[in-house]
């Protein structure tokens, strides 16, 4: 068995299993719901396996004929762990798609047991985070002395899945992060903000706790990182209440309430509106001198990207291309890893 796409149900999930035909892939699909996962896997010609992850003996049964699987079923914070170690006993390739810090620090951390393993543990190969990697090295290079690095990004149209917003959800009243000296440190959400133009027009960002955060300092060694997404200057106003009662955010019954009013409303963006938008990469570097390189570039939607990038690199591991251990996409793949994506534009030096 070569590819496995867990949580293929998914909406990113579904978009891969699409997608897949147009790498010479054919995934074998699985998740927990045999139900929803047979009906996909028969729709689309291929096999399917049913497991749940908090089984371990199931799980590494599941995996023992496995030699590359993408991850796709999140809050990764829930569900990381068990497959690396899974992967980490069956000698399986992991990928996956969160954009979430502290996955992305339990990967690094378990990079000589992957070595030992002979695997490659690489999370994040979607949006989160292969088109920010992919500009960080490529700012690194413009200006090797670079100390500071500022990521940002902008959705333009679209919206969020439900995946992406439930992990959103579990992550309400914890505030954001960044790296400064080197090392993780926990600061308000939204305690910086900047404003960027696009094509005449003035777009509103905020700091957020971007994967970045973590990925940027093993591809780049740049010490200190701050990550940005766009939002509106009204909402941006209601952060410092957010920010005072946090507390009130992580409790239980206020989190439940928030998942249950995101399950009622659709996957995802639709097909339509993921092809009509486009997403906005801009980065900025400077150095102890002051010197400073801003670039960007644009990708189509996120959702398309994840599908697209996550296929890409599980074709370059099941081909044989790979280092193992823990490696960022841009890290073991430069930054030009983002040019083998369709409709991308070249990085652009603003200054």
């Amino acid at each position: 068995m070569g590819l496995l796409i867990y949580g293929a149900n998914g909406y990113t999930g579904r978009i891969m299993v699409e997608d897949a035909h147009t790498f010479g892939l054919k995934p074998v699909l699985g998740g927990r719901s045999k139900e929803a996962i047979k009906e996909l896997a028969d729709k689309n010609g291929l096999d399917y396996v049913i497991f749940d992850l908090n089984n371990a003996a199931e799980t590494e049964k599941a995996l023992q004929n496995v030699n590359v699987v993408i991850h796709c079923a999140g809050p990764f914070r829930f569900t990381a762990l068990q497959m690396m170690e899974a992967c980490l006993k069956t000698n399986t390739h992991y990928l996956d798609i969160t954009g979430e810090i502290n996955v992305f620090e339990l990967g690094a951390s378990l990079n000589q047991r992957a070595i030992e393993r002979g695997i490659l543990l690489m999370p994040g190969v979607g949006f989160d985070v292969v088109p920010t990697d992919c500009l960080a090295s490529f700012l690194k290079h413009q200006l090797p002395s670079a100390t500071s690095l500022k990521l940002a990004f902008a959705g333009l149209g679209g919206g969020m899945s439900k995946g992406t917003t439930l992990t959103m959800v579990e992550g309400m009243g914890e505030g954001s992060k960044v790296r400064e000296n080197g090392k993780i440190v926990s600061v308000p959400l939204g305690f910086k903000s900047m404003e960027l133009q696009h094509n005449g027009k003035n777009l509103f960002f905020m700091t957020i706790p971007w994967g970045d955060v973590s990925t940027a300092y093993y591809t780049t060694g740049i010490p200190n990182i701050e990550t940005y997404t766009t939002v509106s200057r009204k909402r941006y106003s209601k952060l410092g209440w957010m920010n005072a009662f946090s507390w009130l955010l992580k409790l239980d019954f206020i989190k439940e309430f928030a998942r249950k009013k995101v399950k009622q409303g659709p996957a995802g963006p639709t097909d339509e509106a993921r092809q009509n938008s486009r997403t906005y990469i801009w980065g900025e570097v400077s150095d102890a001198e002051g010197k400073k390189v801003q670039a960007y570039y644009t990708t189509p939607n996120g959702y398309t990207v994840t599908s697209l990038t996550a296929l890409l690199i599980a074709k370059k591991v099941l081909e044989g291309n790979f280092k193992t251990g823990f490696h960022t996409p841009a890290g073991l793949y430069t930054e030009y890893l983002i040019d083998e994506v369709a409709d991308v534009t070249p990085f652009t030096i603003i200054s």
